[in-house]
């Protein structure tokens, strides 16, 4: 390849007496005469010190950069947004957190677009900032690798931030005095890092490496390691044989790399948010990606991990016995994985995963085929007169497979979360929170708060909680999100009623409501939107453009002459 082929977007930018005035700039910003002939490699961090997930990642972006100027590139850092869902749960704040995955997603190409950047080498730490990282990747679809700023270590006695969400509800029982709630506060959070069990940011690690957009074993290192360290180095080297071997992302992201990535999700015990996520990745990689492929796909799947939120492990003691490329060598070699996917290492998953050692004997974090937790997915797709379109169910089969109860209503996560603490919830209680979907909070809340409180009251077993809305990859229990079409929207779970039965079935796979068509009929007539405070600004334009959960709630506009 010419020298021009590698900086084929660069030099459009830096090439020539016309663009003297570009060199100028850049000469300014640290560049030397030898560094406009290299490719230029954007560096995307997103370091802030808003969320301890990301308040090391300003350190790995360098790393990155020491890599690809090693390799023969120039790098060049640029930072994107991020929000912390953990500080914003809860709260009003929480409905910028999806909305934040399309800022990144849009900034990450806005800036890799107008610099002219060879290549991509983005180190992301939380929910939504990597998928958006990924998702940007496609769009551009120049030579990319992606970074997982890696895990957080254990607090004091194994904790973690979903330990104070329970401890809240824990107190709120009276189980828990205010000092030892204090302890827990101080104590679970020790340090840099995402949030330490399969939850969100450690699922979509997970998934995206198993896609092929990040280097072996980067979704299983700690945020503070050697480890850590040199995988942003590779990165950086990486991204330069890929711009040599012309490589890009829409070689690597094909349907079967998808399937990977749902293959692993699932042995994982990984969270919902995952659905969401993949499938916007899909819809930006304009691969053909639906709700059903996640049951097809679970329909032959186990879980084999034994972590948390419903497990007992964390992230951290994964690692330390081989992470996830031993479990994904094991799948390759039980026919569950597509080997001939293309990776960012410029080779193949089976070629990657071939001199991988398998896991120590007497562990017991990652099971056996034949002894799994669940032999089929525990993300469970259900439809039904409530959910026609779809929702997305987080099932076990700890907390059983059916549940029927009677529903309570409430058109708000704050609303709900005070029943709960103030003891109006009961067993037998099916919790219906709606207008938090897409369009309706707008921006799609995550339900930790609730959930958690739920486990603290000790009802786990006894209630079940619907929504449009979504779950932080830290709930369990028996939890149904993304029930679409949303309230918003005029769906039935608009139309649910004060001690209506809802029955859930993760056999079935269906979720409905005992109300026959003429009722909800009625309702439907007398029904109207609840109004909003949101009249302008990124939620009022989200809103306006974001679609269904079922297609990944992301914004992509039809084609011009559509």
């Amino acid at each position: 390849m010419s020298e021009k082929d590698l900086r084929r977007y660069s030099r459009v930018v830096v090439d020539g007496d016309e663009q003297a005035p570009s060199r100028a700039m850049l000469r300014a910003v640290g560049f030397k005469e030898e560094d406009f002939q290299r490719p230029q490699i954007g560096i995307a961090s997103t370091w802030s010190m808003v969320t301890p997930c990301n308040m090391h990642i300003g350190d790995l972006a360098q790393e990155a950069v020491k890599g690809v100027d090693e390799a023969g590139g120039k790098g060049v850092i640029f930072n994107t947004i991020s929000v912390s869902d953990g500080i914003s749960m809860g709260t009003p704040g929480m409905r910028y957190s999806l909305v934040s995955r399309e800022i990144i997603a849009d900034s990450i190409e806005a800036v890799t677009g107008a610099e002219g950047f060879d290549g991509v080498v983005a180190i992301g730490g939380c929910d939504k900032n990597m998928p958006a990282c990924v998702m940007a990747m496609a769009r551009l679809n120049r030579p990319s690798v992606f970074v997982y700023g890696g895990t957080i270590r254990p607090g004091a006695g194994r904790r973690d931030i979903v330990s104070v969400f329970e401890a809240v509800g824990a107190r709120a029982g009276g189980s828990m005095s205010a000092e030892e709630l204090l302890e827990v506060e101080q104590t679970a959070i020790p340090g840099p890092g995402a949030c330490g069990g399969m939850y969100t940011a450690n699922t979509m690690a997970s998934a995206i490496e198993a896609l092929g957009m990040s280097l072996g074993n980067s979704s299983a290192q700690e945020a503070v390691s050697s480890d850590k360290v040199a995988d942003c180095r590779r990165a950086g080297e990486a991204v330069l044989k890929l711009i040599q071997e012309d490589i890009k992302p829409l070689d690597i992201m094909t349907r079967d790399a998808f399937e990977n990535a749902i293959t692993v999700v699932i042995a994982l015990g990984g969270s919902t948010n995952a659905v969401l996520h993949l499938l916007a990745i899909a819809r930006e990689a304009d691969v053909d990606l639906s709700l059903d492929d996640f049951t097809r796909i679970g329909a032959r799947t186990p879980v084999l991990a034994d972590l948390k939120p419903s497990g007992k492990y964390l992230m951290s003691e994964l690692i330390e016995i081989g992470g996830i490329q031993p479990l994904m060598k094991r799948m390759l070699d039980k026919g569950f994985l597509h080997g001939d996917c293309m990776t960012v290492s410029g080779m193949s998953l089976a070629e990657n995963l071939a001199g991988v050692a398998d896991y120590p004997k007497g562990q017991d974090i990652i099971r056996d085929f034949d002894t799994p937790i669940k032999a089929d997915s525990h993300l469970s797709i259900l439809y039904g007169n409530l959910a026609p379109e779809g929702a997305v169910a987080k099932i076990t089969g700890k907390e059983g497979l059916h549940f029927e109860g009677s529903a309570r209503v409430f058109h708000s996560e704050e609303a709900a979360l005070q029943a709960i603490l103030d003891n109006r919830i009961k067993a037998g209680d099916v919790i219906v929170i709606r207008y938090e979907g897409p369009k309706g909070a707008p921006g799609m809340r995550e339900m930790l708060s609730p959930t958690g409180a739920i486990m603290g009251k000790g009802l786990g077993e006894d209630v079940a909680l619907i929504t449009d809305g979504r779950f932080s990859g830290g709930s369990h229990g028996f939890v149904v999100g993304h029930v679409t079409p949303e309230a918003a929207v005029g769906g039935p779970i608009a139309l649910l009623e004060d001690g209506d039965r809802i029955r859930i079935d993760a056999d079935s796979k269906t979720i409905d409501v005992h109300v026959d068509d003429a009722t909800m009929a009625a309702r439907r007539a007398e029904w109207k939107r609840p109004a909003s405070p949101v009249t302008r600004g990124a939620l009022a334009k989200y809103r306006s453009a974001v679609s269904s959960a079922s297609e990944g709630a992301v914004t992509i506009p039809p084609a011009w002459d559509e």
